[in-house]
């Protein structure tokens, strides 16, 4: 058997706590400040599942174009900059 299916254990904490072993946290990228989804099934079984929570709420959105060449200016009503709006006018 490979040392990488060799089975990892913890013991829980009288607080409930358990360590994720390091060699689990390497080989999943599992970082500080990351969520761990816990899930039984009908069957008993336990599943975990990491969610990365890395940067921010929004991290795991892809970016949408624009359009144009990103330069253009827009003011919090999304409107493009014109003299017609202005206040000096």
């Amino acid at each position: 058997m490979a040392a990488e299916n060799v089975p990892e254990s913890t013991t829980v904490s009288d607080r409930g706590m358990v360590t994720i072993p390091a060699s689990l946290r390497r080989r999943l990228d599992i970082e500080a400040g990351d969520k761990i989804r816990w899930d039984l099934d009908e069957d008993g079984n336990l599943t975990v599942e990491v969610v990365k929570q890395r940067h921010g709420a929004f991290d795991d959105f892809d970016p949408v174009s624009m359009g144009g060449d990103g330069l253009e200016t827009h003011d919090l009503a999304g409107h493009e900059s014109d003299s017609a709006r202005s206040e000096d006018s």
